[in-house]
């Protein structure tokens, strides 16, 4: 928790001025967008936030907040959870009435309870309006029967992260960015006793990027458009036949795995590839520690794999920021909202977490962040390549339940781990979701 009634303000980095022009196009200037939000007189926040990954982006978040303190005079108080937490953290707010003010959710949580939030049209339209326009899949996650009743973010994108040595020891001058070649590497890697390994467990991020892309590039899905269910399929039953050939290759615990473990063993040197956020180059390339900052020198990332299906289909960790009814200062929570997403802001947290977070507005994608590092350009269009929550159905409370519920996660690891065959854990997986669809 950061309690924001406080003189020292921390400093952000200086990318903000270098990125100065990046909203600042001829065409949103004659738009010349404008919004006026009275915030309540008294008015005090609460913001509930996810826990950091990376200390720029907290750090950045912080500073940001601590001058919208001082240009409002409104105290906000911030508190973080652990990525797992959050969605029950929201989803209980939700049903008692009482909680923070702001709470940034994940992917489609205010698909599950929409009557609870406070309708943000004027706000997103406002922001849409200057910077670019949302990106698609962001105005899926945001609107809710024609209402904007979230503001998207942005998300933590997902990579190939991995060791440019251990690869090219592999074989590979360059990163596979087929199946058949990224399976010959993985098994490459483990011959020559490279660590290989890919989040199984009940991970937010981590766990629902591995298994989503890897089902969603075999042509298989949850729900058609209609929101029928038809994970049980042929193209499904290849997915899982394809996770289990890669699980040979992976070094034990990844079943369990949470979103932290990854980061840890790849920091330890117990894995040369796995799938990420940026945030494992963040923490090498910072650390002060020579062994560390060795690391990110040999750390490279690169798009996932395009499968059959033949686009990318990835599914990052998309954030939203909801303002809940029961708040009584809807105004300043607004107020807040467009202060963090305006281009000062926005350009300095960018800048601070090497882009740990891809904007949801277009525009960002033309910070300087991500051609600056070429380690860091793989991340820049995480929204412009993700899919949605759900796909190819409409959002709603199944697909947000689902997705909380670990479905598509469960079964990828059921079958890749051999606790049950890739037919059974596709019918257990399309039960499991009738639950929910059928409703």
């Amino acid at each position: 928790m950061t309690d924001f009634n406080r003189r020292d303000a921390l400093k952000v980095g200086a990318g903000a001025a270098a990125a100065a022009g990046i909203a600042g196009s001829a065409e949103a200037q004659q738009a010349a967008p404008t919004i006026r939000i009275t915030p309540e007189r008294g008015a005090q926040l609460r913001v509930l936030r996810w826990r950091r990954f990376v200390e720029g982006d907290e750090r950045a978040w912080v500073a940001n907040t601590q001058k919208f303190t001082q240009n409002t005079g409104i105290q906000v108080r911030l508190d973080n959870e652990s990525w797992e937490d959050i969605r029950p953290k929201a989803a209980v707010a939700a049903n008692v009435g009482r909680g923070p003010d702001i709470i940034f959710g994940w992917y489609d949580d205010p698909h599950q309870y929409p009557d609870k939030l406070v309708e943000v049209t004027d706000l997103a339209n406002y922001l849409g309006r200057k910077y670019g326009g949302w990106y698609p899949v962001a105005q899926r996650y945001g609107i809710n029967n024609n209402k904007w009743m979230s503001l998207p973010l942005g998300c933590a994108g997902n990579a190939m992260v991995y060791r440019i040595g251990a690869v090219r020891e592999a074989g590979f001058e360059q990163f596979p960015r087929d199946f058949p070649g990224f399976l010959r590497l993985c098994q490459a890697l483990k011959r020559n006793n490279k660590g290989v390994g890919f989040a199984l467990g009940n991970a937010v991020g981590d766990g629902n990027g591995f298994a989503h892309w890897l089902v969603w590039s075999h042509g298989a899905k949850m729900v058609d458009d209609q929101g029928n269910v038809v994970i049980n399929s042929p193209q499904t039953i290849a997915a899982l036949e394809y996770a289990k050939q890669l699980y040979e290759t992976f070094i034990p615990g990844t079943l369990s795995w949470g979103d932290i473990n990854n980061n840890r063993a790849f920091l330890a040197g117990e894995l040369a590839l796995t799938a990420n956020g940026i945030s494992v180059y963040y923490s090498a390339k910072t650390s002060t520690d020579a062994a560390q900052r060795a690391i990110a020198d040999d750390l490279n990332h690169a798009n996932l794999p395009i499968g059959p299906a033949g686009r990318a289909t990835e599914i990052n960790l998309a954030t939203q920021a909801m303002i809940f009814k029961y708040t009584r200062y809807p105004n300043a929570a607004k107020e807040y909202l467009r202060f963090m997403w305006e281009q000062e802001q926005i350009n300095a947290w960018v800048e601070a977490s090497i882009g740990y977070v891809t904007p949801a507005l277009q525009a960002f994608e033309r910070h300087p962040i991500w051609t600056s590092d070429p380690k860091v350009t793989p991340y820049r269009d995480s929204y412009k390549n993700m899919l949605w929550s759900g796909y190819s159905g409409p959002m709603g409370y199944a697909s947000a339940a689902s997705m909380a519920d670990y479905i598509m996660v469960n079964m990828v690891a059921e079958a890749a781990s051999g606790a049950r065959t890739p037919q059974q854990a596709a019918e257990r997986a399309a039960e499991r979701a009738n639950r929910y669809y059928r409703l």
